[in-house]
């Protein structure tokens, strides 16, 4: 079994195994979060120097997906349409962030490196005049004026558990640190909602903002051309995704009314050839791919022209409730842009 594949057993899995392996882990786990404590006192003790321009971090306390890169995207529109010149800066733990984001905001320029403090410096050389961080929660050397941090709805079970006995990062507590706490919601039901907010708010005792990451519409890779949701319902698809969490896009496809059969790669997969393959021979008897965009920018070069049409499934995102703390935050951001590197931080 894949190392991913057995990590979402132990963490998300019902059955008796999962159970004793996650008991068995427990105590990795305490020494875990004793490494990360004593990494936070030390962060808290040496706080960044601002940089030459605000920057904002979205982020999470999970391993595996939260939309860090499209709710990253919706900021840098946000931010643009308020007369702002964002700039992205990515980790880059391969480069299929960096496509999609290029592809999603081809006027944001996009900057890659591990060192973020040097990233941030680059983008204001460039004329940026905000910096949006992607997955840098935990990543304290860049200074920021506001953390965003994203908790999947999808992901949630009720049961926290730092690594490696679950897939939490840091204790729920962390999400104090936070300016805001985003609830992402891509196909999870009311009640396990319902169930994340609440459990947000005990732990922070502030605003949760949840917003929907919808499912927008079907796109051709190859030749761009758009179908709409409603026109493929009972579509006998093969779902292809290489994502932290590829069970919530076999449900948006299933909630959309298509027939998925799941065809699943560890997250940030580097695809090839075989993979392709793979890929057509689940495919046959099918009457398309679907994958995500993150996907899609990766496998476009690799696809034959003559085989069965690849497709992603664009998404918008949309904010439930809890728009005034949203608000606040871009509002926070904006201004900061005139407060120079050398004025007092506001946010101190």
């Amino acid at each position: 079994m894949p190392l991913a594949d057995l990590a979402e057993s132990v963490w998300y899995g019902d059955t008796v195994p999962s159970r004793l392996a996650r008991a068995a882990l427990s105590p990795a786990s305490a020494v875990y979060g004793a490494v990360v404590a004593q990494v936070n006192m030390m962060s808290a003790m040496n706080r960044a120097k601002p940089g030459p321009i605000p920057a904002i971090s979205i982020g999470n306390i999970t391993v595996g997906g939260t939309g860090k890169t499209p709710v990253s995207a919706w900021f840098a529109q946000r931010f643009r349409a308020d007369g702002a010149s964002p700039a992205i800066v990515l980790r880059g733990y391969g480069d299929d962030e960096m496509h999609v984001h290029r592809l999603l905001n081809p006027e944001v320029p996009v900057f890659v490196g591990a060192d973020r403090v040097t990233q941030v410096q680059r983008a204001a050389a460039g004329g940026a005049d905000l910096a949006i961080l992607d997955d840098a929660f935990q990543h304290r050397k860049a200074h920021r004026v506001a953390d965003v941090v994203l908790v999947s709805a999808d992901r949630w079970t009720g049961d926290v558990r730092l690594l490696p006995a679950g897939p939490f990062r840091e204790p729920l507590r962390a999400l104090r640190r936070a300016t805001l706490v985003m609830l992402t919601v891509k196909a999870a039901l009311d009640d396990r909602v319902r169930s994340a907010e609440a459990a947000i708010r005990t732990a922070t005792g502030s605003t949760v903002v949840t917003v929907d990451l919808n499912p927008a519409s079907f796109i051709a890779v190859k030749s761009e051309t758009v179908v709409s949701l409603e026109a493929w319902s009972r579509k006998r698809v093969l779902a292809v995704s290489g994502i932290g969490d590829p069970a919530a896009f076999t449900r948006q496809l299933e909630r959309l009314g298509l027939l998925p059969i799941a065809l699943s790669f560890a997250d940030h997969h580097t695809y090839d050839q075989e993979s392709v393959a793979r890929i057509l021979v689940a495919a046959r008897d099918l009457e398309a791919v679907v994958c995500t965009l993150k996907d899609a920018v990766k496998l476009e070069k690799l696809w034959p022209d003559s085989a069965i049409p690849l497709w992603y499934l664009s998404q918008s995102v949309v904010p439930r409730d809890g728009t005034e703390a949203l608000d606040d935050v871009v509002r926070s951001v904006l201004e900061a842009r005139r407060i120079t590197p050398s004025s007092p931080d506001p946010l101190l």
